[in-house]
């Protein structure tokens, strides 16, 4: 596996993880020894510090290397529940069985993936993960990704990719916009929802794993140029739908049809007409209780991804449907010309299930029971037997199933996959069916074995051999490891021109029906020299064995023949296009309904597609970097924290650990070519005093280049490193350098360096330039600053001057004024002799007092408001000493003074004019010009008070 490091664009290879080498012209120790060798000894040396066995958290730390160490050291670490393993380029992964909190908490994702460097953390499947992620977009040339996950059925490997999965979800769309962050929770929610929907309908519980995947899947994760998650596509292989109608003993159907029985409501059930207690011959151990049982989880993983209630509730009852159809069986019939008769509970079954199909009951069971023949222009209608029947009802039910899931991963796509403008790399999750061997094997085991048997030969074709072969061509001197390749069981089983496979495809086009006994002796006759197949010649069950890398497993041909012909009875075909289930309807809408010739072979069968579609897949996984994850079964029993030494033990020799461990230990895990080489860590030579990368003049092409390389290693190891530790650390081959991970270490460590000196550099004089022009503009603003300021000045003062002219003018203009109004306002007696009040009379004049009881009514008083000229007098006595009732009453009036009520009326005349000014100063008699006084709000109606208040009070105040 490649180096964590996001800057380079590398080979992939394992970690060297620190280890010391002592040389690729090492021998490497061989795992086959006999006792008396002094191996053992070293062996035994090493087991006996038992305490210290838990602390190799990279396997190729380990000497000597020997399954038995190994195996010791992995038991240590899982009975400390430390349950991730470095291998040189692999991550053993061992299941524990049980739930471990905080192991893979989103806290735990953001350590990893802010690591500087993510491989001095403990081995965790995150930094695969991690190293992945910052692998795929490299300075050189972006390399897309692929994490293969292997290992037997129930060694965890469904979860492991859902752990990637969540972490590609979290750390991919962290960094994103907050503008734009909704919409990445919105895609990275339906990549996550897409996993268990698929689970619901494609995984189900077996005698090996309660979560075991009955079909394979590679999932791309989309990823834009900076490198955020954008979307995803799900590519699937061979689903086992053959589960739907035929679960082997101890064994349950799939997950959704479970889910359906115990987390549906009462209005669902009467819906899909599935009463509490009914039960059903294809849910077998419904009373079993596993985790994957969460309806809801399901149901809201559909609205999550855009399938409406109404799309759902198609969905589910295409699924009672087929659950309904199960109980339907046939008897024979008493004459072979007339069908066969429905068992007596079965006809309420059919009738439920073509409800729920959309199809006519009638319609259905004459599709069951008769067959239409072509023979030449005609069709033949032909009763079928009581077994036809059950097989075309469990065709019916396969197909279905088939298409429904084939329906739901093209549109989980259409809603997670993005447009191919928006992304540029992947990263490919590979999550396949494990390894399976049971007591009754058929052509579903021989097609997932097959599978892994094409993972394996990849692992070995990409690392063990291909690895080898390159050391000894780049002019290494490299002692060969030996490995278990199994490329003759590949042969055997997909070879040219004879092989298991072109057998059965040869016997499955032929229009008659199979014989296994007479399959199994073709098979013995033309792959009887092929070591790796073999017979019990004792077993009366024809079946043949075939010698797996991960162990040998029987397979029984009965039925197998039948199986891969996979028939489809157009007639069921014709009858699904007719349904009222639109859903259904759609999903059949395209599919042929040609009735087969009599004489007619079928062309495609299960084999082929199945092999095509792998061939692809092994095409895709050649065009990117691989990192692998192998996960290990530590009990068959599934039991928590058990750890059992032969069965994990086969599983490290099946997959080949131990020689992976030797290769990583001994060779050189990081290879880059020489251009790629010089042109990243050449800045180390460039920047050096004591070394320039100029070649010979006299050599040419590749010695360039290995010349400068050369130059470059002698300036990275500062030419105080011996030969022997150079050639432990790094070689120069033909085409590429070969690092380890220490001297890659170094490497980028001085070229940080040099580069950090060249950044410093850049930066003084960016910051020197930017200060000298920063200084000038400077300059330059206050010039014009001051420029602009001096003629802002001029112009304020101007106008200053101006308006002071007219305010002098006017304040001269409203001084003349106010002296002539003034003037004007000092009268005397004449203007009240100018007033419209009516004249007093002599007596009043007089005397200053009237006989009230001699008038006939009150007599109106016009005063003037002699509070303002009692203010400004000087004292009061002064202003007293006018004499006259006029006066006398003008002062009650403005000081409100007790007075008898009804004897008299003031009528001051302010309510018509008001008091304008004072002009001057009273001078013995004072005069005044009112137009309003402020007399208007005081008391105008004098009355018997002890004090004096309002407006008057203020008046005495300011007179006294």
């Amino acid at each position: 596996m490649s180096s964590s490091t996001d800057r380079r664009n590398i080979a992939v290879g394992p970690r060297n993880g620190g280890a010391a080498v002592k040389g690729v012209t090492q021998r490497v120790h061989s795992p086959n020894r006999s006792r008396n060798d002094p191996l053992e000894e070293d062996v035994q040396a090493f087991l006996i510090d038992e305490d210290q066995l838990h602390t190799f958290d990279d396997l190729t730390k380990v000497n000597p290397v020997t399954p038995a160490t190994v195996l010791k050291c992995l038991q240590a670490r899982y009975r400390l529940k430390v349950f991730y393993t470095h291998a040189g380029c692999t991550l053993v992964a061992l299941n524990p069985f049980q739930p471990i909190p905080d192991l893979y908490s989103v806290d735990v994702m953001k350590e990893y993936h802010y690591a500087t460097q993510p491989q001095e953390f403990k081995p965790h499947i995150f930094i695969v993960a991690e190293e992945a992620y910052r692998n795929v977009q490299g300075q050189l040339e972006p390399v897309n990704q692929s994490l293969v996950v292997s290992g037997e059925s129930g060694a965890g490997k469904t979860w492991t990719s859902r752990c990637l999965m969540k972490y590609y979800a979290t750390v991919a769309a962290s960094a994103q916009a907050v503008s734009s962050q909704d919409a990445a929770e919105r895609i990275e929610r339906r990549v996550l929802d897409s996993n268990p929907l698929m689970e619901a309908f494609g995984n189900a519980c077996t005698l090996r794993n309660n979560n075991s995947s009955r079909f394979g899947k590679y999932i791309q994760l989309q990823l834009d140029r900076a490198q955020l998650l954008v979307g995803a596509s799900v590519q699937t292989y061979l689903l086992e739908k053959t589960r739907v109608a035929c679960q082997p003993a101890n064994e349950r159907n799939f997950h959704i049809f479970y889910q359906m029985m115990k987390g549906a409501t009462d209005e669902q059930r009467t819906d899909w007409m599935m009463p509490q207690d009914q039960g059903f011959v294809w849910l077998p151990n419904c009373e079993k209780q596993i985790e994957e049982d969460g309806f809801l989880e399901t149901t809201e993983a559909m609205a999550h991804l855009g399938i409406d209630a109404e799309r759902q509730r198609q969905i589910f009852r295409i699924l009672a449907g087929i659950l309904h159809l199960g109980n339907v069986s046939f008897c024979s019939s008493t004459s072979e010309s007339q069908p066969c008769d429905l068992d007596q509970h079965s006809e309420d079954f059919l009738q439920r299930a073509g409800e729920l199909l959309g199809v006519p009951a009638e319609e259905l069971c004459r599709c069951l029971r008769v067959r239409t023949l072509k023979a030449g222009k005609q069709n033949v209608l032909k009763p079928c037997s009581r077994a036809e029947c059950g097989v075309r009802r469990d065709c019916l039910a396969k197909v279905v199933y088939g298409q429904l899931f084939e329906w739901l991963v093209t549109f989980i796509n259409s809603c997670i996959c993005a447009g191919q403008s928006k992304w540029r790399n992947f990263i490919g999750v590979l999550d396949v069916y494990g390894f399976e061997c049971f007591q009754i094997n058929n052509l579903e085991q021989l097609c997932i074995n097959y599978a892994n048997e094409k993972l394996q030969q990849h692992f070995v074709a990409h690392y063990l051999r291909a690895q080898q072969e390159e050391y000894v061509s780049e002019g290494l001197e490299w002692s060969f490891v030996k490995y278990q390749d199994n490329q003759s069981c590949l042969d055997l089983l997909e070879g040219s021109p004879i092989s298991v496979f072109s057998l059965l495809n040869e016997e499955s086009r032929l229009n008659r029906a199979s014989d296994s006994t007479a399959l199994r002796g073709r098979l013995e006759k033309e792959l009887g020299g092929n070591d790796n197949i073999c017979w019990d010649k004792f077993s009366k069950v024809p079946h043949f064995t075939v010698a797996h890398y991960a162990g040998k497993v029987s397979y029984q041909l009965e039925g197998m023949v039948e199986k891969n012909k996979d028939p489809v009875p157009p007639e069921l075909i014709g009858l699904l296009q007719k349904s009222d289930n639109l859903l259904l309807h759609e999903i059949f809408s395209d599919k042929e309904t040609e009735i087969p010739n009599s004489k007619g072979l079928s062309r495609v069968t299960v084999i082929s597609k199945f092999k095509n579609s792998l061939e692809n897949l092994m095409k895709l996984l050649l065009t990117t970097a691989p990192h692998y994850t192998r996960c290990i079964k530590p009990n068959s029993d599934c039991r928590p924290l058990t750890f059992k030494n032969r069965e994990v033990i086969l599983q490290l020799e099946a997959c080949g650990i131990v020689e992976t461990i030797h290769i990583s230990a001994a060779g050189f895990p990081i290879r880059i070519p020489l251009k790629s080489f010089v042109q990243r860590y050449g800045p180390i030579g460039r920047c050096s005093a004591s070394s320039r990368l100029d070649a010979d003049p006299g050599a040419e092409g590749a010695n360039v280049l290995q010349q400068q390389v050369e130059k470059l290693l002698r300036v990275a190891l500062q030419h105080n490193a011996s030969r022997d530790e150079r050639r432990s650390l790094v070689h120069c081959g033909k085409t590429k350098v070969f690092l380890t991970q220490p001297m890659l270490d170094l490497l980028e460590d001085r070229r940080g360096k040099v580069l950090s000196r060249c950044a410093f550099t850049i930066q003084c004089c960016w910051l020197r330039h930017q200060r000298r022009r920063r200084l000038a503009r400077r300059q330059s603003a206050t010039l014009i600053q001051a420029a602009v300021r001096s003629w802002l000045v001029r112009k304020r003062i101007r106008r200053w001057n101006r308006a002071a002219s007219v305010i002098q003018n006017t304040w001269k203009k409203w001084r003349a004024l106010l002296k002539s109004l003034a003037e004007a306002e000092l009268d005397d007696a004449e203007d009240l002799a100018a007033d419209d009040s009516p004249a007093l009379s002599a007596v009043v004049r007089e005397r200053g007092s009237v006989q009230l009881s001699s008038c006939q009514e009150p007599v109106p008083v016009r005063g003037w408001p002699m509070g303002l000229a009692l203010a400004s007098a000087p004292s009061i006595t002064v202003s007293l000493t006018a004499t006259g009732f006029q006066k006398m009453i003008s002062v009650m009036t403005s000081l409100n003074l007790p007075s008898r009520r009804g004897e008299y009326k003031v009528e001051t005349n302010q309510y018509k004019q008001g008091l304008a000014s004072i002009r001057a100063r009273p001078r013995g008699s004072v005069k005044l010009h009112y137009q309003r006084s402020p007399l208007l709000y005081a008391d105008m109606q004098p009355d018997l008070k002890s004090d004096v208040t309002g407006f008057n009070e203020i008046l005495l105040e300011k007179t006294l």
